[in-house]
């Protein structure tokens, strides 16, 4: 689509005008825009305003960075940035720009960016008619033969015109004359040129010169006009002329060959003799004088030759006019044309020119952002010309196809600065010729930074150790932070995030320089009061926005020997404490122990004892290890005289250095313990007045610590008990059953009146075997259910009188050793627990049963009994009140120790064990 648009010119150019707009839309956002322009206009003068002509926002152009590619520029053009007005800025003169060339312009290209928009201008320059022609000498002189023939044509020197189109050379003409006219004729490149016709033969004897103005006129408005002086000279006869074997020859000729190279060969012929018929060749006057600069001829030869470096870039044809003439008197010469077509040689690399360059570009920039913009040429044609143009080397960049031999270097992928922080981008252009020609240009293109890593702790956690007592403000350790990233976002400061450390700030104990990491402590600390602490640190970079990590601070206090021993006992009234020693004490006896402790730890707490003086000769002896002062003799009423031993006791740590403290203790000989109590009521006395709050502390430990002790035994016992309990078997007879019949057992129960007590009882084993009076023998029966043999064994009572010893084995699929377990039992096995043996106890119902067989003895045996193992239920009777109600059986009520936690499944397990039962005789 083609649009006109028509701007007045007020300085230079009457006219109008014309501006041809074609919009060529493609991927880029490119178009393309054609003003035009006439030469000689002066400066400031009106081309056309680009912004308007392409709908473009003239208040957006400065954001958009709306400017002229700089490779594109010119001098005689210029382009208002603001308000996109094209203008002359300096007199465009056609014909030193363009020469001869029909075409005149001037490219130019414009771009915006965000986004990328590109505008090639193509600006016509017009000519004007501001060059008259002109012949290249004033006078021309033509000789001509008398015996020339009417229609005999002879070439005129031609006239230039640096104009072209309309205003280039139109016309020639001469004054009018009877003999010649002019015929103009144009040349294939639209030149013109006259030959002057001989109209009328000549006659030198009347006439030998002939004087004609020859004028050329250009074709513009108004026309414009050069003249010379044609002096037509008429010469003696020649009456053959030379002729070629044809008027036009053409020849290929490829370009860059080297200088003497033939072009063509030619040959005219003259059927005269002598120098009539001799031939001399010669380039044609109106030929152009680029053509004689590149080729030559041989004027005796005829053979035209290359001159100069023929290019085909500048011109692919040529043509030659050549003509031949004898040397006859009157020659009249031949003419012909040679057309020397210059073929295209892969002689020109393509040329890569960068038209604007981002120098640098985020790591975090978008895959498809625009770095470079640059456009590629070749000279060269067909195939020569045709590039291939790519990015070498693995980078993250990519060519885009713009407009025509226009590319954009855009970002092929995301990048990181942190592992490349520029890239050298090469391009490299490569035609198709043979053989093919490239080249390459690189440009450096800067990564920015951008915060996108946080600061990083060398240690995840850092252990500090710091010898307590230290000096408030002491350097104690330098935590470090790395960052991959540079300038602000890798300048790290580091801070002490808030915490308590025993009710109190983490920033009142250390504090930490925000630029080095280093820390510091704010104050002395102590091992006997805090012996570590754990703070967190934190790194924070200075980016936008700020990245920041943390570490974890453990801050270990060494302990120092600061504290001397502490001595706890004995103590004594005025710092001395008195201990009594009975004079019949024998070697080893212990006087006193010396206790001490110490606030330290390790090496600094471990103490040693011993004597300083008092005990010199050698009375007393100190364990260096616990303190104990024992004697170290017997005491001699002559070596020993004196009544008292005044010791000092020094307590000395291991430390470095080390510490010691000392105890006074003096040791009072007695002759009776009765008196050493005395002394020892005094002494404790003092110690219960100046150490009581020591004492208390310690046993309050003590008692503490033992009923942990205790309760954790007792529920190791609880879980313990559930799994084995119960004897299967509960029997018990009395010492004279042993020996006699079952009925004296029933009377010696009943002789017997005194209550018997627990600790009165025992079960144990007859050593003989015998049957006798007072001797009952009871089965015992097992349980099947628990998969045991059947065995009897003999059971009886015995007074302490009568003592023997029962080995008592019961048989069990599982066994428990434990003695606490085996007690337990033995007070199931006793009685009922529930206080002195009674009427209804299991030694009482024993006996009273005595007169019964054995199986009347189980009785009151259940399955339940038999499956689990005997219990009081099972072989007690049952007893009823008066009045025939059911009574409550008062064994619901006994407890048995050790046996609350235990269920009744698993009191039947039985064990291994071994006991006596002992019952006093009674009168």
């Amino acid at each position: 689509m083609y649009l006109f648009l028509f701007y007045p010119s007020a300085l230079v150019f009457p006219a109008m005008i014309v501006l041809l707009i074609a919009l060529c839309f493609t991927d880029g956002a490119l178009s393309q825009i054609r003003y035009s322009v006439p030469e000689e206009a002066e400066h400031g003068t009106l081309v056309g305003n680009i912004a308007e002509d392409l709908g473009l926002d003239l208040t957006k152009l400065a954001s958009r960075r709306f400017q002229v590619v700089p490779s594109s520029r010119t001098p005689y053009l210029e382009v208002n940035l603001e308000n996109g007005v094209l203008f002359v800025n300096e007199k465009i003169d056609r014909e030193q720009i363009c020469k001869q060339s029909a075409s005149c312009q001037l490219n130019m290209e414009v771009f915006l960016e965000n986004p990328l928009e590109l505008f090639r201008i193509e600006i016509e320059v017009v000519d004007i008619n501001d060059n008259p022609p002109s012949f290249p000498e004033t006078d021309i002189t033509v000789e001509i033969s008398e015996s020339a023939t009417p229609g005999t044509r002879f070439p005129l020197e031609s006239a230039f015109d640096p104009d072209v189109g309309s205003n280039a050379l139109r016309t020639y003409d001469i004054t009018n004359n009877n003999y010649f006219y002019l015929d103009v004729q144009t040349q294939t490149d639209g030149n013109k040129f006259a030959e002057l016709v001989l109209e009328k033969p000549l006659d030198r004897e009347q006439q030998a010169a002939h004087r004609y103005v020859l004028t050329a006129v250009d074709g513009g408005q108004p026309p414009r006009t050069g003249t010379a002086l044609l002096v037509v000279k008429v010469l003696d006869s020649n009456d053959n002329v030379p002729v070629f074997e044809q008027p036009i020859y053409t020849v290929s000729l490829s370009e860059n060959v080297p200088v003497g190279t033939l072009v063509i060969q030619l040959n005219a012929t003259d059927l005269d003799e002598g120098l009539n018929g001799e031939i001399v060749y010669s380039f044609s006057n109106h030929i152009s004088s680029r053509v004689k600069e590149l080729f030559s001829i041989d004027p005796r030869t005829g053979r035209i030759e290359v001159r100069g470096e023929v290019d085909f870039e500048e011109s692919s044809l040529y043509q030659i006019f050549v003509q031949a003439k004898d040397l006859g008197p009157n020659a009249v010469p031949a003419h012909c044309k040679v057309l020397v077509k210059v073929a295209d040689v892969n002689d020109n690399a393509p040329e890569i020119t960068f038209s604007t360059v981002t120098e640098s570009v985020s790591e975090k920039a978008a895959p498809g952002t625009v770095i470079a913009l640059l456009s590629v040429t070749d000279r060269d044609a067909e195939e020569n010309g045709q590039i291939h143009v790519e990015i070498l080397g693995d980078v993250p960049f990519k060519l885009k196809s713009s407009f025509r031999n226009y590319f954009t270097i855009v970002t092929d992928g995301l990048l990181n600065r942190e592992q490349a922080d520029s890239y050298s981008v090469t391009v490299v252009a490569r035609d198709k010729g043979t053989p093919s020609l490239a080249s390459s240009k690189s440009i450096r293109v800067q990564v920015s930074d951008e915060n996108d890593n946080a600061p990083t702790f060398t240690q995840s956690v850092y252990d500090v150790y710091v010898t307590e007592n230290n000096v408030p403000g002491a350097y104690i350790h330098a935590v470090t932070a790395l960052d991959p990233d540079i300038g602000q976002n890798a300048l790290i400061s580091y801070s002490i995030l808030e915490c308590d450390i025993q009710g109190m700030s983490v920033k009142t104990y250390v504090s930490i320089n925000e630029e080095t990491g280093y820390l510091y402590a704010l104050r002395s600390f102590d091992y006997e009061q805090l012996k570590d602490f754990t703070f967190m640190v934190r790194a924070k970079d200075s980016g936008a926005p700020e990245l920041s990590s943390n570490a974890t601070v453990k801050v270990i206090i060494v302990d120092q020997n600061d504290n001397a021993p502490l001595v706890l006992a004995p103590l004594g009234k005025n710092g001395t404490a008195k201990e009594p020693l009975p004079r019949s004490a024998e070697p080893g006896y212990l006087v006193t122990r010396v206790v001490a402790m110490d606030a330290d730890d390790g090496e600094n707490a471990r103490l040693s004892y011993s004597i300083q003086r008092g005990n010199e000769n050698g009375m007393l002896r100190m364990d260096w290890r616990t303190g104990e002062l024992r004697t170290a003799r017997r005491v001699s009423a002559k070596r020993d005289p004196h009544q008292q031993y005044d010791l000092v006791i020094e307590v000395r740590d291991h430390g470095q250095p080390p510490l010691s403290s000392s105890a006074s203790v003096l040791v009072m000989l007695v002759d009776s313990m009765a008196e050493g109590q005395g002394v020892g009521d005094k002494v404790g006395t003092s110690k219960a007045k100046d150490g009581a709050l020591d004492l208390t502390l310690i046993l309050i430990i003590a008692l503490g610590s033992v009923s942990f002790i205790f309760l954790l035994v007792m529920i190791v016992l609880a879980v313990r008990c559930q799994k084995d309990k119960k004897l299967n078997i509960y029997t018990c007879l009395t010492s004279d059953c042993c020996l006699g019949c079952s009925s004296c057992c029933s009377r010696q129960g009943r002789s017997r009146k005194k209550k018997l007590s627990k600790a009165d009882i025992m079960l144990v084993q007859s050593t003989v075997n015998v049957s006798g009076p007072g001797t009952a023998q009871v089965p015992v029966e097992e349980s099947g259910s628990f998969g045991s043999h059947h065995q009897n064994q003999n059971y009886c009572y015995q007074t302490k009188h009568h003592r023997t010893e029962l080995s008592y084995l019961v048989e069990r699929p599982r066994r428990v050793n434990s003695s606490a377990f085996q007690e337990a039992d033995l007070v199931s096995s006793k009685d009922s627990g529930h206080g002195d043996s009674e009427q209804g106890d299991s030694d009482h119902d024993a006996t009273n049963r005595g007169h019964s067989s054995g199986a009347d003895l189980f009785s009151n045996c259940t399955e339940e009994c038999k499956a689990l193992g005997h219990s009081d239920r099972c072989w007690m009777p049952s007893f009823g009140p008066s009045d025939g109600r059911q009574g409550l059986d008062y064994r619901s009520n006994l407890h048995v120790p050790g046996m609350d936690s235990v269920p009744d499944t698993e009191r039947g397990r039985g064990f291994a064990s071994s006991f006596r039962v002992d019952i006093p005789e009674t009168a």
